[in-house]
Protein backbone atom coordinates (compact mmCIF):
# COMPACT_ATOMS: atom_id res chain seq x y z
CA UNK A 1 0.00 0.00 0.00
CA UNK A 2 1.15 3.73 -1.32
CA UNK A 3 1.12 6.27 1.82
CA UNK A 4 -0.36 9.50 0.46
CA UNK A 5 2.03 12.32 -0.80
CA UNK A 6 -0.11 15.70 -0.94
CA UNK A 7 -3.26 16.80 -1.11
CA UNK A 8 -3.84 18.87 -4.29
CA UNK A 9 -7.00 20.04 -3.50
CA UNK A 10 -5.53 22.10 -0.47
CA UNK A 11 -2.41 22.86 -2.08
CA UNK A 12 -3.51 24.42 -4.81
CA UNK A 13 -6.99 25.11 -4.91
CA UNK A 14 -6.95 28.09 -7.35
CA UNK A 15 -5.88 24.95 -9.85
CA UNK A 16 -7.96 22.39 -8.59
CA UNK A 17 -11.02 24.89 -9.28
CA UNK A 18 -9.88 25.34 -12.96
CA UNK A 19 -9.73 21.24 -13.71
CA UNK A 20 -12.60 20.83 -11.96
CA UNK A 21 -13.97 23.57 -14.64
CA UNK A 22 -13.39 21.69 -17.09
CA UNK A 23 -14.95 18.60 -15.72
CA UNK A 24 -17.89 21.21 -15.41
CA UNK A 25 -17.95 21.84 -19.13
CA UNK A 26 -17.44 18.59 -20.01
CA UNK A 27 -20.58 16.53 -17.87
CA UNK A 28 -22.85 20.27 -18.31
CA UNK A 29 -22.19 22.21 -21.33
CA UNK A 30 -20.40 19.48 -23.99
CA UNK A 31 -23.04 18.20 -25.05
CA UNK A 32 -21.60 14.24 -24.71
CA UNK A 33 -23.47 11.57 -23.87
CA UNK A 34 -22.63 10.69 -20.30
CA UNK A 35 -22.03 6.91 -21.21
CA UNK A 36 -19.58 8.08 -23.55
CA UNK A 37 -18.40 10.19 -20.53
CA UNK A 38 -18.21 6.71 -18.02
CA UNK A 39 -16.18 5.23 -21.13
CA UNK A 40 -13.89 7.72 -21.44
CA UNK A 41 -12.87 7.94 -17.84
CA UNK A 42 -13.08 4.55 -16.92
CA UNK A 43 -10.65 3.47 -20.12
CA UNK A 44 -8.33 6.15 -19.31
CA UNK A 45 -7.75 5.45 -15.91
CA UNK A 46 -6.98 1.55 -16.01
CA UNK A 47 -4.82 2.60 -18.72
CA UNK A 48 -2.87 4.93 -16.42
CA UNK A 49 -2.82 2.58 -13.71
CA UNK A 50 -4.83 5.05 -11.35
CA UNK A 51 -7.04 2.79 -8.88
CA UNK A 52 -8.61 6.06 -7.08
CA UNK A 53 -10.34 6.67 -10.78
CA UNK A 54 -10.62 3.75 -11.53
CA UNK A 55 -13.00 2.82 -8.41
CA UNK A 56 -14.76 6.33 -8.21
CA UNK A 57 -15.37 5.98 -12.02
CA UNK A 58 -16.89 1.92 -12.15
CA UNK A 59 -18.91 3.21 -8.64
CA UNK A 60 -20.39 6.49 -10.74
CA UNK A 61 -21.10 3.65 -13.73
CA UNK A 62 -22.59 1.18 -11.08
CA UNK A 63 -24.80 4.52 -9.83
CA UNK A 64 -26.23 5.05 -13.22
CA UNK A 65 -27.07 1.49 -13.90
CA UNK A 66 -24.36 0.55 -16.00
CA UNK A 67 -23.68 -3.05 -15.87
CA UNK A 68 -21.45 -5.19 -14.52
CA UNK A 69 -20.09 -7.11 -17.23
CA UNK A 70 -19.97 -3.92 -19.46
CA UNK A 71 -17.94 -2.20 -16.77
CA UNK A 72 -15.78 -5.05 -16.26
CA UNK A 73 -15.37 -5.62 -20.12
CA UNK A 74 -14.19 -2.00 -20.84
CA UNK A 75 -10.48 -3.17 -20.32
CA UNK A 76 -10.99 -5.65 -23.00
CA UNK A 77 -13.18 -3.85 -25.09
CA UNK A 78 -11.72 -4.94 -28.04
CA UNK A 79 -12.46 -8.72 -27.73
CA UNK A 80 -16.31 -8.19 -26.89
CA UNK A 81 -19.46 -8.20 -28.63
CA UNK A 82 -20.74 -5.87 -26.01
CA UNK A 83 -19.75 -1.90 -27.26
CA UNK A 84 -21.00 -0.69 -30.76
CA UNK A 85 -19.36 0.65 -33.41
CA UNK A 86 -19.86 4.36 -31.80
CA UNK A 87 -18.34 3.61 -28.60
CA UNK A 88 -15.41 1.73 -29.98
CA UNK A 89 -14.42 4.48 -31.91
CA UNK A 90 -14.68 6.73 -28.56
CA UNK A 91 -12.64 3.98 -26.66
CA UNK A 92 -9.87 3.45 -29.42
CA UNK A 93 -9.81 7.45 -29.41
CA UNK A 94 -9.21 7.51 -25.56
CA UNK A 95 -6.49 4.65 -26.12
CA UNK A 96 -4.42 6.64 -28.81
CA UNK A 97 -5.14 9.76 -26.80
CA UNK A 98 -3.94 8.68 -23.51
CA UNK A 99 -0.82 6.66 -24.59
CA UNK A 100 -0.20 9.84 -27.35
CA UNK A 101 4.14 9.55 -26.78
CA UNK A 102 3.32 6.20 -28.61
CA UNK A 103 0.95 6.55 -30.99
CA UNK A 104 0.87 10.17 -32.15
CA UNK A 105 -3.18 10.22 -32.33
CA UNK A 106 -2.65 8.36 -35.31
CA UNK A 107 -5.03 8.76 -38.39
CA UNK A 108 -6.34 5.40 -38.15
CA UNK A 109 -6.99 6.34 -34.35
CA UNK A 110 -8.84 9.44 -35.32
CA UNK A 111 -10.79 8.28 -38.78
CA UNK A 112 -13.83 6.38 -37.11
CA UNK A 113 -14.53 9.01 -35.03
CA UNK A 114 -15.54 10.79 -38.15
CA UNK A 115 -18.52 8.40 -39.29
CA UNK A 116 -20.27 9.10 -35.93
CA UNK A 117 -19.58 12.51 -34.41
CA UNK A 118 -18.86 16.17 -35.52
CA UNK A 119 -16.00 18.58 -34.84
CA UNK A 120 -17.41 19.86 -32.05
CA UNK A 121 -17.98 16.34 -30.80
CA UNK A 122 -14.49 15.51 -31.65
CA UNK A 123 -12.94 17.95 -29.99
CA UNK A 124 -15.16 18.06 -26.50
CA UNK A 125 -14.35 13.66 -26.64
CA UNK A 126 -10.96 14.92 -26.48
CA UNK A 127 -10.75 17.65 -23.86
CA UNK A 128 -12.92 14.73 -22.07
CA UNK A 129 -9.99 12.56 -22.25
CA UNK A 130 -7.45 15.25 -21.54
CA UNK A 131 -9.22 15.96 -18.65
CA UNK A 132 -9.53 12.23 -17.04
CA UNK A 133 -5.50 11.92 -17.77
CA UNK A 134 -5.20 15.10 -15.83
CA UNK A 135 -7.19 13.71 -12.94
CA UNK A 136 -5.01 10.83 -13.60
CA UNK A 137 -1.65 11.83 -13.21
CA UNK A 138 -2.47 14.41 -10.58
CA UNK A 139 -4.27 11.12 -8.47
CA UNK A 140 -1.46 9.16 -9.25
CA UNK A 141 1.38 11.44 -8.06
CA UNK A 142 -0.20 12.67 -5.00
CA UNK A 143 -0.80 8.95 -3.90
CA UNK A 144 -4.50 9.33 -3.46
CA UNK A 145 -5.64 6.30 -2.55
CA UNK A 146 -9.67 4.85 -3.10
CA UNK A 147 -11.91 4.89 -0.62
CA UNK A 148 -12.65 1.96 1.62
CA UNK A 149 -15.75 0.48 1.84
CA UNK A 150 -17.10 -1.02 4.50
CA UNK A 151 -18.55 -4.46 4.05
CA UNK A 152 -22.60 -4.42 4.36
Amino acid sequence: MMTPRFDYMSAAPDAFRAVYGLEQYISEKSGLDPHLIHLIKLRASQINGCAYCVDMHSQEMRKDGISEQIIALVCVWRETPFFDARERAVLGWVEAVTKISDTGADDADYAPLKAHFDETDIANLTLAISTINVWNRLAISARTPPAVQVAA
